[in-house]
């Protein structure tokens, strides 16, 4: 059987829940409106899951149009407005510093109020995806989600519990590790995997509850941990894109 795209996956705010989508653009930077907005603590440091599980239950919404975004909380709440930029800063990205430029608006407060300390919301110059270029496009095999399943004992695993753009389906478990270094045609774009994505402690959490309640990483450990790989407890890949292009559901992926 062919392979092709499964699912497409992206959020406005970098730790927010994910939206599931039909059809997007992939540029260099990454998917088009993909982690536009992230955040950040008092000293600048990248606040994410780890620190806030509760994140995974926020949508965003962002109305590139009318540069608008709203927030639409666990409980039903809803938060929006135009964004409005402030002044410039510094953040720490990953041990990195980038600069951003603070977003006014009730959205940090409540965010702030969810997490037990002060957040900003920053807008980057470039999107807030982790590794750079390098890392626009995240490609893993649904046989993959069922290898590891098989190991937990589960069945397959929840996609969403590894927050990565594309899904492929049929290939082999972990068949996307093989390319690596390879030119992969993904609808009308094409991309060149840079490496494999170690994973944390997020991919333990359950997307509907922010809960941790499956210990992805013993599973990762038990059958991946020895493999040649480029980060620990692999599980996908990340890929930059070499030829933009419209990535739809069931379009082909195929090394080139």
């Amino acid at each position: 059987m062919s392979a092709s795209i499964s699912w497409i996956s992206r959020t406005p705010v970098k730790a927010l829940a994910l939206q599931h989508l039909e059809e997007v653009e992939l540029g260099e930077g990454g998917v088009a409106g993909d982690r536009r907005f992230y955040l950040v603590g008092e000293t600048g440091r990248l606040i994410s899951n780890k620190d806030v599980p509760a994140f995974q239950l926020i949508r965003a919404a962002y109305d590139d149009g009318r540069d608008s975004l709203t927030l639409t909380l666990a409980d039903g709440r809803q938060v929006g407005g135009t964004v409005e930029r402030g002044e410039e800063v510094t953040t720490t990205f990953h041990r990195r510093a980038r600069t951003a430029r603070l977003v006014v608006g009730a959205w940090s407060d409540v965010l702030s109020e969810l997490a037990g300390e002060p957040l900003r919301l920053v807008e980057p110059k470039t999107s807030g995806v982790d590794r750079g270029r390098s890392g626009a496009a995240t490609l893993l095999a649904t046989a993959s989600l069922g290898a590891l399943g098989d190991v937990l004992g589960v069945g397959s695993v929840d996609r969403r519990s590894f927050r990565m753009k594309f899904g492929v389906e049929g290939l082999d478990a972990h068949e996307e590790d093989t390319w690596i270094g390879r030119r992969v045609r993904v609808g009308d774009a094409v991309v060149i995997p840079h490496g494999n994505v170690g994973r944390c402690v997020i991919t333990t959490q359950n997307p509907d509850t922010g809960v941790s309640d499956l210990d992805t990483l013993k599973g990762l450990a038990a059958y991946r941990r020895d493999i040649e790989t480029t980060e620990p407890l692999p599980f996908g890949v990340h890929a930059a894109v070499v030829q933009p292009g419209r990535v739809r559901v069931g379009d082909a992926v195929q090394p080139a």
